[in-house]
């Protein structure tokens, strides 16, 4: 099997406030890093009142300050959102204060609304149509500077940290295989396009001083438990928050509710769909759709998304699954 990794949004649920979020994130970390999952990723996303990982960098570090060998990183910055040198500075930052422990993930959707995206960029120029070039010109950041150059990262300079691209198309995998970076597929929100993403990346991919040959990791749900009804009932936390997506509202991580008879069809048919990379279950149902998910796509790495309302069962969802597959600490 693939290593697997774990990838973190700080959900913030009813009755709790973002500063409980950020403690439950660090104890994840850290239960992660004890029970041998290689990274720990936090994403970039904004106005969502059950995200708390908006500030992705200043979380990065926190949770990196609270570990001691597992990479940190982002699963990722929304790049059209921030100046590359910004980005370059932050990271560099980052690597300096923790190094050979920081990966830095890109995307290039905003991780928002519209109305919201106005407000982080105050322009919509360039935006997403630039991506390309700003992921170009944030890697030369992270090189060596050279006598002649005017705008450095300092810190960042020299550093060569990590990139990554991130997609939910086929446009991040043509790209990643175009640079030559390791490629990440959210499967866990967004599985339509995975296998010809996997294969456009695959087939086309270009080696590079970064990266000789392709590295694939493929994000899915996973929600483990004691047993497999126990495991659904917990995943009806993460069907009802796409739910509320479908009919486009907003609010925190709701307790676990298995009553889905105020759906449409087509809330339902979204849900479905959004869900259906989602490896739900006890140890033994866990290890064989895992099995299943790391045959079907050849991923080099596994990355696990566990949206759970209560922190106790997130931490054990995790900890089912390193048992299962018997992880072992770096």
């Amino acid at each position: 099997m693939p290593p697997f990794s774990v990838l973190d949004l700080s959900p913030i649920g009813e009755g709790m406030d973002a500063a409980q979020a950020f403690r439950n994130t660090v104890e994840l970390a850290q239960a992660a890093e004890a029970l041998g999952y290689r990274r720990f990723w936090l994403a970039e996303h904004h106005n969502m009142t059950g995200v708390g990982s908006a500030a992705t960098a200043v979380l990065i570090g926190h949770v990196a300050g609270g570990t001691a060998r597992i990479r940190v990183g982002a699963g990722g910055i929304m790049l059209p959102n921030h100046a590359p040198l910004v980005v370059a500075e932050q990271f560099g930052t980052l690597a300096a204060l923790f190094p050979g422990r920081i990966d830095l993930g890109l995307g290039r959707a905003p991780g928002t609304d519209m109305p919201t995206v106005r407000a982080l960029r105050r322009h919509l120029d360039g935006g997403e149509e630039s991506f390309p070039r700003d992921v170009v010109e944030l890697q030369s950041y992270f090189r060596p500077a050279r006598p002649d150059q005017q705008v450095q990262a300092v810190p960042g300079a020299g550093l060569e940290v990590p990139i990554w691209l991130l997609g939910s198309s086929l446009y991040g995998a043509r790209l990643a295989a175009h640079l030559g970076l390791p490629f990440a597929f959210a499967a866990h929100f967004a599985p339509r396009w995975l296998m010809q993403a996997l294969d456009e990346y695959r087939s086309n991919f270009r080696p590079s001083p970064a990266l000789e040959r392709p590295f694939a990791m493929v994000a899915v749900n996973a929600v483990a438990a004691d047993s497999d009804e126990e495991a659904q009932f917990l995943f009806t936390s993460m069907r009802h928050l796409f739910a509320r997506l479908a009919r486009g509202e907003r609010g925190p991580l709701a307790a676990p509710d298995p009553d889905e008879s105020g759906w449409t069809a087509s809330e339902r048919a979204f849900v479905d769909e959004t869900v259906a990379y989602s490896l739900v279950g006890s140890a033994e149902t866990i290890q064989r759709d895992m099995s299943t998910v790391a045959e079907k796509t050849g991923a080099d790495e596994i990355m696990l998304s566990g949206h759970i309302f209560d922190h106790a069962a997130r931490k054990r969802s995790f900890e089912i699954i390193a048992e299962a597959w018997h992880l072992v600490p770096q």
